[in-house]
């Protein structure tokens, strides 16, 4: 599994603002869909947004207005911004990407709001 490079997650207090970011290999070509997916501690992992390689975006009802999924197709990074966080973020964000019918995941970066 070809690996991707997470940053940005930490500690962030409820109201406030965080940035993440995933790069792909910069030598794959043609990624399909990008995008981030979130797990708290003993629930489902759960999609959070996700960017086609046209742009088209798609998030979760919980984040819509208050998250923002984008792209650098040249770099083959994918960004979060998160703004308006609240205690119930906190999590573990994994980010992947489509090759194919290949999903490759990050590792996983934590995100904890605090009140």
């Amino acid at each position: 599994q070809v690996q991707l490079e997470e940053s940005g997650g930490g500690l962030v207090q409820a109201g406030g603002s965080l940035r993440l970011s995933c790069a792909a290999p910069g030598s794959i070509f043609a990624i399909n869909e990008m995008g981030w997916y979130r797990q708290a501690p003993g629930k489902q992992r759960t999609l959070v947004g996700r960017c086609t390689s046209s742009g088209t975006t798609t998030y979760a009802d919980s984040v819509k207005g208050r998250f923002t999924v984008s792209r650098d197709n040249a770099k083959n990074t994918v960004y979060l911004q998160m703004n308006s966080v609240k205690p119930e973020n906190t999590a573990v964000y994994y980010c992947y990407y489509d090759l194919g019918v290949i999903r490759n995941w990050g590792q996983g970066t934590q995100v904890t709001v605090s009140t």
